[in-house]
């Protein structure tokens, strides 16, 4: 039998604020988290795109000296949500302790950070240098650092799944989470992902003429999804982390719920590794509509993964079209924040629960003239006071992955 699963806590570190209230704050004033690309000893002078969406606020972090030291930026991110949520889930340790509560959570490749300290060490150091490498490095670095660490610090034995397949990071790190408790192999799941600081990842995108370079004099006027002046994606930083627990035990421990995940879908192009595919992205959406039981009016909102990429954008666009028509809203949230990578869809689902439970749909930042190849959608240009009965999130990575959730407001 097929059991019901909610949303019971969340938390968000991201370029434009540290929890609802200055999430909610930075949306409600149209403030953008982009900056200046901080200059470093490794890439940043050669990197063309000057701008990164950018956690530029001390976060502080209280965790013991014992778990610190298998910790690097990525990890303290992701431990530190993970922290808010079990914090205020209410959640009693013989239960995070049972097993039947799991982690589905990731990174885009660990900590960069610590991986080119090692390679440093490797091949720019005198022989014998290497042997200053330790194991905590490796637990640092490993691409799943991220969930482990998070089940150390908590005593979480349920199952682990550590996602790492690009910008689909966190919407599938939740759907896999949705899953494992749909079909009665957990009851809770810890579900987000998180991204460091990294102008690796910069430098990739840019060397592929991904990246805006038009407004590094005006970083706060980029990314501009939709926008006919729209001239690349900007790479950002930041984690969300989201309880996700089968509706009766929630119920009956008197949780709060936040809302429902009524569906997930994970499909992939079959083709192109890089271009994104209309069809692929229709065949995403029909098979999310169908697994949570749902017709395409029956959607009200939709965070669309918006990169403001050339190609990425219309394909993205005329695939909504294709399914929904011009009937539900449409945002594009990177605009405040930049491609946040792995952390993007758990964060995109953060602020959607957000939307549902206040009322209000934020629009997208730096739309000012729609390109007309992208005018077939239902693009919110203002804030404005409406009820959303079903939000979906729409997610698209490198390799060609597609995922749409869907997430229904609590009546």
């Amino acid at each position: 039998m097929e059991r019901r699963v909610v949303i019971t806590a969340e938390s968000s570190i991201t370029p434009i604020g540290h929890g609802k209230k200055e999430i909610m704050g930075s949306l409600m004033n149209g403030r953008s988290g982009v900056r200046t690309l901080r200059e470093d000893k490794f890439l940043a002078a050669y990197i063309h795109s000057k701008v990164f969406g950018t956690v530029d606020y001390e976060v502080e972090y209280d965790f013991p000296r014992k778990f610190r030291k298998t910790l690097a930026p990525v990890s303290f991110y992701a431990c530190q949500v993970a922290k808010e949520v079990m914090d205020s889930s209410g959640l009693d340790q013989d239960f995070v302790s049972s097993g039947r509560m799991g982690v589905a959570f990731g990174s885009i490749h660990g900590s960069p950070s610590v991986q080119r300290a090692i390679y440093e060490t490797f091949f720019n150091s005198s022989e014998g240098a290497y042997k200053s490498i330790n194991a905590s490095d490796y637990l640092k670095s490993m691409v799943h650092t991220t969930a482990v660490n998070i089940t150390r610090m908590f005593g979480i034995t349920g199952r682990v799944i550590s996602s790492c397949t690009a910008c689909t990071t966190g919407s599938q790190s939740i759907g896999y989470g949705y899953e494992a408790i749909k079909y009665g192999m957990q009851d809770a799941m810890l579900c987000g992902a998180a991204d460091e600081y990294d102008t690796t990842t910069v430098a990739v995108f840019d060397n592929l003429l991904a990246c805006s370079t038009a407004f590094n004099e005006s970083p706060e006027k980029t990314p501009r999804p939709f926008d006919v002046n729209r001239d690349g994606l900007v790479v950002g930083e930041g984690a969300a982390a989201l309880l996700l627990e089968e509706y009766e035990f929630a119920k009956k421990r008197g949780a709060a719920i936040l809302g429902e995940v009524v569906g997930f879908t994970c499909n992939n192009n079959g083709g192109d590794m890089i271009l994104p595919s209309e069809k692929g992205v229709e065949q995403s959406i029909a098979m999310g509509l169908r697994d949570a039981r749902l017709n395409p009016e029956d959607v009200s909102f939709i965070s669309a993964h918006a990169t403001a990429t050339k190609m990425g954008d219309i394909v993205e666009a005329r695939a909504i079209n294709s399914k929904y028509g011009n009937r539900p809203l449409v945002s594009g949230l990177k605009s405040y924040m930049g491609h946040t990578m792995s952390a993007c869809g758990a964060i995109e689902s953060v602020i959607a629960l957000y939307m549902i439970n206040e009322g209000i749909v934020f629009p997208t930042l730096n739309l000012e003239e729609v390109d007309e190849r992208c005018a077939m959608i239902n693009h919110v240009r203002e804030i404005r006071d409406e009820r959303i009965d079903i939000a979906s999130v729409q997610n698209f990575a490198f390799g060609g992955v597609n995922t749409c959730l869907f997430i229904k407001r609590m009546a």
